[in-house]
């Protein structure tokens, strides 16, 4: 977990360079914009690269219209152990890990690249008995919202770190007399790689 919080402020400091360097409405330092460049529509693509790094894959698809943007993804975390983002219940008896599971995100651009959003995610979780090894299922409907800013190298990639919170009711499952509460609450750091497909703009 620290090591991804270091990772991620790390990426931010490179990217807000690059930015700093700019200036509005002269894009970005590698391929600048002409002046009052707007993206009115876009096609993106975009994947959390950490899940590649534990053994298993994140992909998103998302639409930009002006300021909003829709999203679908699907994650899977492979041996990535999400039990230590849980704010309330997180327990160091099991670990947590993401089964292949959909989502659907809403968002808006409050300033810039500054995205905002919401969303709704059909979680799977695989829930470990660490002294055991037994591992058992826990479906759930998690909803939450979260912030990220896209910081582009160019006019097509871009790096997009972000802070998000997920929300869940209550969840459990028994271990041979053990019971495991999911927690309530995540908060967690994320990361992003896209690139931009198509757009449109207006001069």
């Amino acid at each position: 977990m620290k090591k991804q919080i270091l990772f991620l402020l790390l990426v931010a400091f490179l990217g807000s360079t690059v930015v700093a360097q700019t200036g509005p409405d002269k894009g970005t330092f590698l391929k600048p914009n002409p002046r009052n460049y707007e993206v009115k529509q876009a096609f993106e693509v975009e994947s959390l690269v950490p899940m590649f790094l534990s053994g298993g894959y994140h992909f998103g698809l998302g639409y930009r219209y002006n300021k909003f943007r829709v999203r679908v993804s699907v994650i899977n975390g492979g041996n990535y152990d999400a039990e230590p983002a849980g704010l309330v219940n997180a327990s160091p008896d099991f670990k947590r890990y993401y089964k292949t599971s959909p989502g659907l995100f809403l968002g808006y651009n409050i300033w810039r690249n500054l995205e905002l959003y919401t969303y709704i995610e059909s979680h799977t979780f695989g829930i470990e008995q660490v002294a055991t090894g037994v591992e058992k299922n826990i479906h759930s409907t998690d909803f939450g919202g979260g912030i990220s800013y896209q910081f582009f190298l160019g006019r097509h990639f871009y790096i997009q770190p972000g802070l998000h919170i997920y929300l869940r009711t209550d969840k459990s499952v028994h271990f041979n007399g053990t019971i495991y509460n999911i927690p309530n609450t995540d908060f967690a750091p994320v990361l992003r790689l896209g690139y931009r497909l198509w757009s449109k703009v207006l001069f």
